[in-house]
């Protein structure tokens, strides 16, 4: 149950004017107004957690936020409040910013990065041009009661791991196609390819689902360091997200849909 999103140097990742760019979502998608997805977590046969995704659409913006706590005998163990929030464009896609609170053991952090668009840079095709923005990281470490403060460049165009979760159910996701985007891992952009590998019937408490899954893979950053991320989306013009599984170093968690509110 740990982050969304890790904390790395910009040296490992690729540089931002050789990132990929960022397709808009599909023509005619519809993003929710208002909805909240709410996850049980399972490691191995026991319920360790609880998590929940809630969305608010204001204009061209969606807000999401996410919280993931054990639930529990897992708290005697391990305790886990983390809370998450992002904000995408619903034109572009494009990430604004991305923030988290997490309470893991005895670590306690918060973050906040924000993204901010730039001007043209050279790009490494002679005779053209691409823009880059910057990301400005806040790091606070509640328990050590310290601060650090870091910035560095990114594409113009780029998405946060939160976000990135609903941006992926925007796109065509045809089965045999390859999806790439930037993913703004703190310090550094990771590009990412998303793999649509089939379709499969997902059972979960909220339901049986037709499903389209993916997995998102990469050289470097969260995706790699975190294991391998796995997620099912509804066979359907929602791509509505029903499983996430994330096979880590200690062990596989999957989320499973208990409930969708449209609130």
């Amino acid at each position: 149950m740990s982050g969304l999103a890790g904390l790395h140097a910009q040296k490992e990742g690729i540089p931002p004017a050789s990132a990929p760019p960022v397709l808009p979502p599909t023509p005619g998608y519809n993003f929710p107004q208002h909805e909240t997805l709410t996850f049980t977590v399972d490691w191995r046969v026991f319920t360790a957690g609880r998590a929940v995704f809630q969305l608010d659409q204001q204009a061209n913006q969606m807000h999401v936020q996410a919280t993931a706590d054990t639930v529990g005998a897992t708290n005697m163990i391990y305790q886990v409040i983390d809370r998450f929030q992002s904000n995408f464009s619903t034109q572009t896609g494009c990430s604004s910013g991305f923030s988290k609170q997490t309470q893991e053991g005895r670590r306690k952090i918060q973050s906040e990065l924000v993204f901010t668009p730039g001007a043209s840079a050279p790009s490494p095709k002679p005779g053209t041009a691409s823009l880059l923005g910057t990301q400005a990281l806040t790091e606070r470490n509640l328990v050590k009661n310290t601060t650090k403060q870091q910035q560095g460049q990114i594409p113009a165009c780029s998405i946060d791991s939160l976000s990135g979760i609903f941006y992926i159910a925007s796109q065509n996701l045809q089965l045999g196609q390859d999806l790439h985007l930037p993913l703004a891992d703190a310090m550094r952009t990771v590009g990412v390819t998303v793999k649509v590998e089939g379709r499969e019937d997902v059972r979960t408490p909220a339901g049986t689902f037709s499903a389209i899954r993916v997995q998102p893979t990469a050289d470097a950053g969260v995706v790699k360091n975190r294991g391998t991320i796995t997620i099912w989306y509804t066979d359907d013009a929602r791509h509505l997200p029903v499983q996430i599984r994330a096979k880590l170093f200690w062990g596989t968690l999957t989320f499973h849909l208990q409930s969708v509110e449209l609130r």
